[in-house]
């Protein structure tokens, strides 16, 4: 079993996972790359939605795939979303977009 799939078996510990990974890449923004509290925080709340939508489609199946329709859903829906592990994904992503989009920000002059 991955880390990943560990820490999402819990509401709470993926909670934790996320708020302590984002806090990481937040605080590194501010003390190495010299960005401003607010601005770390917008900048990385950006990121993360954005990688949010990047991330979601991975793995899907819906549920016509898995030939297990729910009555009264669409057809369309995820039969199983993950969505604990996709927040974590989502996290993952998202630092990494961060950290590198604020140590180009000084290279622009921006």
């Amino acid at each position: 079993m991955s880390l990943v799939k560990a820490a999402a078996q819990s509401v709470a510990v993926t909670f934790a996972a996320v708020l302590a990974l984002s806090a990481a890449a937040v605080a590194l923004g501010v003390r190495v790359f010299g960005l401003t509290v607010p601005g770390a925080l917008a900048l990385y709340f950006v990121v993360w939605w954005t990688a949010l939508f990047a991330v979601l489609p991975f793995k899907a199946r819906s549920q016509a795939d898995g030939g297990n329709v729910l009555h009264g859903s669409d057809p369309g829906a995820p039969a199983l979303p993950a969505l604990k592990e996709k927040a974590i994904w989502t996290t993952l992503v998202a630092a990494v977009v961060f950290t590198t989009t604020a140590w180009l920000l000084p290279l622009t002059g921006l």
